[in-house]
């Protein structure tokens, strides 16, 4: 009767008399099929080695795939500084006026007052208060019908079937 137990018909392994704590410590009992590591415990080892095997697969795959080609050389050419002084060019001389002042977003633009978090922005990309936010009272040059017709053709293709001979 005792030997029941340490085979059984040949087709699994042997146990032994005294059961083995898990190697990791985690208080459950492990087998010397699963490494002597509980069911938890093997899972997380297995998994961990999937995940390492195909972390490396990928690397070595990326690293294969890669092959840049080496920069070409960089020619380094000295310039006066007086060449630097014609070749540089200041935004207020090249246009000829001064760059444009920004209004502050938190302002309505048509008049002024402050909007705080309740204002709202127009298409044509103005924030307004709200008695100025519709297009008509703020005189808005966004084109609404141009934009609505770009939408309609963008949602809407042209299906043409190809023309049929007739006999």
């Amino acid at each position: 009767m005792g030997s029941e137990n340490k085979m059984n018909d040949g087709t699994s392994f042997q146990q032994s008399d005294k059961p083995i704590l898990c190697a990791n410590g985690c208080g459950f009992f492990g087998t010397p099929a699963t490494l002597n590591l509980c069911s938890g415990c093997y899972r997380d080892h297995s998994l961990k080695e999937e995940q390492a095997a195909s972390a490396k697969v990928a690397v070595e795959k990326s690293m294969s795939s890669i092959s840049l080609p080496p920069p070409p050389p960089m020619v380094m050419v000295q310039m006066d500084q007086e060449e630097e002084k014609t070749n540089s060019v200041d935004p207020t001389t090249a246009l000829g006026s001064p760059p444009l002042v920004e209004k502050a977003a938190n302002r309505c633009g048509s008049c002024n007052k402050k909007v705080g978090v309740m204002g709202f922005k127009c298409k044509c990309g103005v924030m307004f208060c709200g008695s100025h936010r519709y297009p008509e009272e703020h005189g808005c040059t966004f084109d609404f019908k141009g934009a609505g017709k770009d939408a309609i053709a963008k949602a809407n293709p042209v299906v043409k079937a190809d023309k049929v001979e007739r006999f």
